[in-house]
């Protein structure tokens, strides 16, 4: 992922998380260097991608999710699996294929002929991270039984509502360029994602030190060096920290001019939503705290545009036809709407 700069399997989840924050009522401050620390970690195992682990923190300090897009190969998973051992939470994967079925995720009821009752046999996504790998390769039926998942954070079977483990965070990928056998996100999909990184190819340098890794003995099925730095209590405090940022009046009547804008373009069809609009404002939080900033500026909103609203764009077909992108659109939104003083 190129967007923005980054600021100053079940055996994986049973390590002990070495929290670094150890007093019982963190600063700001420690919570801070705790979640810069998760980036030291990942960035052990992990070369040349730190955008899209930059992207993650994000999403995880807003609540929120992300679809990671990129070719086979550039560490989609790789990123994801050493994002939550640095964490120190349980995560699970689901390949995703054709004939994957919805009960496969969410869980179904079983019937146990010992007691003559049908009992709830909890999915995958009842976990931490859920890394949902190839997610367009598998029917709209099956993609449909992550949407009151990821919204409500709970699943509900046979009447019965069921919470998931919090923190709760979906990281989806998809492969841009192959599309025989896949299933295209609908638009109420995609809405649940926060974010869509783009996880593009390393530059040179980069690609030189992941070789050196592998060279040196590096596996990525071990992330061996790979630590767990802080826990579910220290995130969930990161997480209200980041809620808290302030931000003015201006600035809210500024995304709005932004979600507007986009409404407005000619090259667009279907442009921002409210919920887009509360999913950048944040991110934008969680931008401005991690970079310790008490308050929202126009600079945080622009940062974080481009990945939380590029994927809830509906270009024309003329405007797509003739090679416009929502980046594009997106940028020249930025450039046209006046910014608060």
């Amino acid at each position: 992922m190129t967007d923005f700069s980054p600021a100053p399997d079940h055996a994986e989840s049973d390590r002990k998380p070495r929290p670094s924050v150890t007093p019982e009522n963190p600063t700001d401050a420690d919570l801070r260097q705790a979640m810069h620390r998760v980036r030291t970690e990942v960035d052990k195992a992990v070369v040349g991608q730190a955008g899209t682990v930059t992207g993650l923190l994000v999403a995880l300090l807003a609540r929120g999710h992300v679809l990671l897009e990129g070719v086979p190969g550039v560490a989609k998973t790789l990123v994801v699996r050493s994002f939550a051992r640095a964490l120190g939470l349980d995560t699970k994967r689901v390949q995703f294929t054709p004939d994957l079925m919805p009960g496969d995720v969410t869980g179904s009821l079983v019937y146990d002929a010992r007691t003559g009752e049908f009992d709830f046999r909890a999915g995958p996504v009842f976990t931490n991270i859920l890394l949902a790998d190839e997610i367009n390769r598998t029917p709209p039926k099956t993609q449909a039984a992550l949407l009151e998942a990821m919204e409500e954070r709970q699943v509900s079977a046979d009447g019965t509502s069921r919470p998931l483990p919090d923190p709760f965070l979906v990281a989806a990928t998809q492969n841009p360029i192959e599309h025989e056998g896949t299933y295209s996100l609908p638009e109420a999909q995609l809405d649940r994602f926060l974010m869509k990184l783009v996880v593009g190819m390393p530059e040179r340098d980069a690609e030189v030190s992941v070789l050196r890794k592998h060279a040196s003995g590096f596996s990525p099925r071990e992330l061996t060096g790979v630590e767990a730095v802080v826990d579910a209590a220290v995130i969930r405090a990161a997480q209200d920290a980041a809620a808290r940022v302030d931000v003015t009046d201006d600035v809210l009547g500024y995304v709005v001019d932004l979600a507007r804008a986009t409404r407005q373009s000619p090259s667009v069809e279907l442009g921002a939503s409210p919920r887009a609009s509360t999913g950048l404002l944040a991110a934008a939080k969680a931008w401005a705290w991690l970079n310790a900033s008490s308050a929202v500026t126009p600079d945080h909103i622009q940062t974080m545009l481009v990945p939380v609203w590029r994927h809830r764009l509906q270009l024309r077909p003329d405007a797509q036809m003739e090679g416009v992108s929502a980046d594009a659109v997106l940028t020249s939104v930025v450039q046209q709407t006046r910014v608060p003083i």
